[in-house]
């Protein structure tokens, strides 16, 4: 399944509102269009429908309490500090901006690469 090519928009809208300046990469990774701040990825449309979010690995559990969200799972184990997040639950897009948000608080707490 490729990525949603309107939630990759919305999502390039919402960053554009929030970084003031500083460089965002778009990269194709994960099946899907990931933006990057830093070297870092921080929020993607995910090839498999909705959101993918990078977060604070120590945010996992109180994260994941949020309707629509869910670890990650990678080669089938679950991570903290990546989230699947619904389309339905960024719907709305305060609910998309807050949730790119946090990944760009994320990324920006990582040493640029």
């Amino acid at each position: 399944m490729a990525y949603d090519e309107a939630l990759a928009e919305r999502i390039r809208e919402a960053v554009s509102g929030l970084v003031a300046g500083e460089p965002v990469e778009e990269k194709k990774m994960f099946g899907g269009l990931a933006f990057l701040l830093g070297g870092h990825m921080a929020v993607a449309a995910s090839g498999q429908g909705g959101l993918m979010v990078r977060c604070d690995p120590d945010d996992t559990d109180r994260l994941v309490a949020e309707p629509g969200a869910s670890r990650m799972e990678m080669r089938g184990k679950a991570m903290d500090g990546w989230l699947r997040v619904s389309t339905d639950a960024v719907a709305d897009d305060d609910a998309l901006a807050r949730w790119a948000e946090r990944g760009l608080a994320y990324a920006r707490s990582l040493p640029p690469k």
